[in-house]
This record gives structure tokens, C-alpha cells and sequence, in this order.
């Protein structure tokens, strides 16, 4: 098992949608039927052979150096989410890349159970890279209401955007989600292709969505660390929520998602309703 296709097809859509004008690159032929860059181009704009340049974007990453990266990212305008992909893929490549992985933690240790459960005025959830929700706090639980109806455990989020129809009423930017969302796993997927259960999710959503699987074929990656969030919820309507997240460095492959909104905001106040509703659920 490798990810040479998954390299060939990174490295060869980010060439595509690169045009000669946006490389900066003069006196190209407009006419051209190549609708992107070419091998060659790419690897001038690298520094790098045409013949050293083809093999990477065959698949072959293993023993890239990290200059030759950086050259890459450059040549290709990549963003941070793309560099850091196309550092993951290749560290996948190394041989010993599968023993050098650390495993994703399953179990929420308690310490982190008693903080959830002290944040009673925001939602907070953790979860994995693909998505999972391994633990919520009662308010997190009630304003993700319709992903946990779902007797599937552990819920998560891109089978619920991709799989449940509510999702399309509950997102309110619904294109944008399943956009990011795809991002996110394709951005895992490249951390670790050794994955089964990510592998498992993308196979059942790449069957039952053809939404999932146009973007699952774009190959765009995403950093989805901070941003605003639109919901419509069943109980208390639209509000806009910020969002945080941060990695939990004592365990590894599991991030804390805290959302919030402006003080005395009707977002705000949204949120403070809905914390007395599932305060009273929960009772």
C-alpha cells in the first residue's frame, strides 16, 4: 500500500489550474491547448530537472528533500494547507512512514471530560480528523441536535452533511461545509493513508454521495482552525457562531472545538436559550 496516485493526483491538479500568467511566466503562447502549466514550466519555476520533476508527479515523493518541497510550493503557489499536504504525502512515502505514525488517540481521558462538563456557556466538543465526535458537552449536544439524533456512534460530521437530508436545512451555507468538510478529510487522508476507518468512511460516502465524490476528486485540502459558522437550528432559528479549535498535544490526532458569539449578540442570546432548554433536557 502506497500513495503514489494520491501524489500524482495532488501534484498534477495543482499544475492544471495554475495558468503561465498567474506563474508570472512572459511570452507563453495564449493559444496553447494545455490548459495549466506544463511539466517543463513546473520544473523550471522549481529549479529542478523536467525528468526529476515528472517522477515526483508519477508518485514517487520518498526522499524529497524539504528544499525541493518548498521549491514545489513555490512553483505551484500552494497555501498552507497545501504545503503542509504535500509534506505529509511525502513523509507517507517513507518507508518507514506507517511505524513512525502515531495512533490517533479513541479514549477522552478524564481530565477532559470534567472540562467539558465545566463549559456549560459554550458548546465544546472533541474530535478526530475524520470527523468524529468522540465527546460533547450538554449545550455542544444540543445545538448538534440533528447529527446526534443519528443512532450511528460516533456521530460525525461529514456523514451527516453528506448522508442525512436535514443537513441541508441545518447548515445554512450548506455548499461551503460540504466543501470544507471534504477538505478536512482529504487533508487526513494525507497525514495518515494508513487509516482504515478513514478509508472505510470515504468509500461509504464516495457510494452513497455524488456530492462527496465531485469534491472528493478536486484533491483541495483545507486548515479549518478558526471561522464563523451559520446553523439553522430546529429549536432556537439561524445564529452565527464563531468557532476555535485547537489541537489536544497530550492526545494525539484529537482537537477541542470551542463556538461562541459577540456579547450581547442574538446569536448570543440564541445560545443562552438553548443552554436553558438542554439544561432542562438533560434533567
Amino acid at each position: 500500500m502506497d500513495n503514489r496516485d494520491e501524489v500524482k493526483a495532488f501534484l498534477s491538479s495543482r499544475r492544471a489550474r495554475l495558468t503561465p500568467e498567474k506563474a508570472g511566466l512572459a511570452g507563453y503562447n495564449r493559444n496553447r491547448r494545455v490548459p495549466g502549466l506544463r511539466r517543463s514550466e513546473v520544473a523550471d519555476l522549481a529549479g529542478v530537472s523536467v525528468e526529476y520533476y515528472a517522477q515526483l508527479e508519477r508518485g514517487n515523493l520518498a526522499g524529497a528533500s524539504d528544499s525541493v518541497l518548498d521549491a514545489l510550493a513555490r512553483a505551484l503557489h500552494l497555501d498552507e494547507a497545501e504545503q503542509q499536504h504535500l509534506t505529509d504525502l511525502a513523509r507517507a512515502a517513507g518507508p518507514a512512514a506507517r511505524s513512525r505514525r502515531k495512533p490517533s488517540a479513541q479514549h477522552i481521558r478524564p481530565n477532559i471530560t470534567r472540562v467539558l462538563e465545566l463549559m456549560t456557556d459554550v458548546p465544546a466538543l472533541v474530535g478526530n480528523g475524520r470527523g468524529d465526535v468522540l465527546a460533547a458537552n450538554p449545550l455542544a449536544q444540543a445545538l448538534y441536535s440533528p447529527m446526534f439524533d443519528d443512532s450511528t456512534r460516533p456521530p460525525n460530521h461529514a456523514r451527516f452533511a453528506f448522508l442525512d437530508p436535514r443537513a441541508r436545512d441545518f447548515w445554512r451555507d450548506w455548499d461551503r461545509i460540504a466543501t470544507v468538510t471534504v477538505a478536512m478529510l482529504r487533508t487526513e487522508a494525507g497525514r495518515d493513508p494508513y487509516d482504515r476507518a478513514l478509508t472505510d468512511l470515504v468509500g461509504e460516502l464516495s457510494t452513497r454521495s455524488e456530492d462527496f465524490r465531485t469534491r472528493w476528486a478536486a484533491h483541495d485540502v483545507r486548515l479549518h482552525n478558526t471561522g464563523v459558522k451559520q446553523f439553522h437550528h430546529p429549536i432556537v432559528g439561524d445564529l452565527d457562531l464563531n468557532f476555535e479549535t485547537m489541537q489536544l498535544t497530550a492526545d494525539a490526532g484529537l482537537t477541542m472545538t470551542l463556538l461562541s458569539a459577540p456579547a450581547g449578540s442574538s446569536a448570543d442570546d440564541a445560545l443562552h436559550l438553548l443552554a436553558t432548554w438542554a439544561a432542562t433536557a438533560h434533567r
